[in-house]
């Protein structure tokens, strides 16, 4: 199985808007502008000023859907796809299109008026520096999640990564060591700060080689392009890789905290409807899926 799902994060869905979309690059995907033109339709309402019950029930099946444009971290791939399903259960009238990325180049697009509503970044500071440029409230920001590192190899692999922990990226069959690029990615940052404090950098920096974000470093270990990784453990934990690999979890001490937090954006189309989804990805079934993909609660939960 390919990490790449295509049904949550398709751009090519946003209703009404009629404006342009720039989609990050996910999992080597090129970055292209889509604009989306779509037309509305009104309809009259009968003399009396009363509707018929066939007119009603016409009514709610042509009704807009209400519609939430997500930029949201690479890293969130399978496990938001998971929320996005069960929140649409419960409301089918909503229609939520999640685009993953490196938040760096989310915060970039979005400090340019990029066309998105709610904002999950696998840093907080980057939500925060939206809010510092006026792009969005501090009434909405949130944190919704800590993520965590671990070192991942092929399931077949003759590394012994489970007991020789960091140290098994000296081995010298290892010629490729994938993380995302710590430029933009808050997982390249964190995997940086973990090979230089646990004292490996300087020898494996020559192997590095850097994915534009942790979804691609995670498809470049699957694939075979590289022969070991640091990645989120929530992507370890995904479908795709779940059963195809062995991980060692860098300790929690080794990298900077992973505090993953979003805000909604001041230019939300419907801001009410972001904030329905912000509600139930950290509530208590939405904690609960996050949970399953290795992610822990922030603690005091910020809402």
């Amino acid at each position: 199985m390919k990490l790449q799902r295509t049904n949550a994060n398709r751009v090519d869905g946003l209703g009404n808007r009629g404006r342009a979309l720039l989609c990050p690059k996910v999992a080597g995907m090129t970055v292209c502008w889509l604009v989306l033109l779509t037309a509305g339709c009104s309809r009259s309402a009968p003399m009396d000023g009363k509707s018929s019950p066939s007119a009603e029930s016409s009514s709610r099946k042509t009704a807009k859907p209400r519609e939430v444009a997500i930029a949201a971290a690479s890293d969130l791939k399978f496990a938001l796809d998971d929320v996005i399903a069960e929140f649409q259960k419960l409301h089918p009238e909503f229609h939520c299109q999640a685009t993953y990325g490196a938040s760096g180049n989310f915060f970039a697009q979005l400090s340019n008026h990029a066309p998105f509503d709610l904002f999950l970044s696998a840093d907080i500071g980057y939500p925060r520096k939206l809010i510092e440029l006026g792009l969005a409230s501090r009434e909405s920001e949130f944190s919704y999640a800590v993520g965590h590192l671990v070192l991942w190899i092929p399931k077949d692999s003759p590394l012994n990564v489970e007991q020789q922990g960091i140290q098994t990226l000296l081995d010298p069959s290892v010629r490729k060591i994938a993380i995302a690029n710590p430029r933009h990615a808050p997982y390249g940052r964190a995997a940086e700060a973990a090979l230089e404090s646990l004292g490996v950098h300087d020898q494996i920096e020559s192997r590095l080689v850097l994915a534009e974000n942790i979804a691609q470093a995670a498809q470049w270990l699957e694939s075979g392009a590289a022969e070991i990784g640091l990645i989120s453990r929530s992507l370890a934990l995904a479908p795709a890789m779940r059963d195809k690999g062995r991980y060692w979890s860098v300790p929690a001490d080794a990298f900077p905290t992973l505090e993953q937090g979003g805000v909604i954006l001041n230019g939300a189309q419907d801001p009410e409807a972001a904030a329905e989804v912000r509600s139930f990805l950290i509530s208590e079934p939405g904690r609960t899926i996050l949970k399953k993909y290795g992610f822990e609660e922030p603690n005091p939960l910020l809402k």
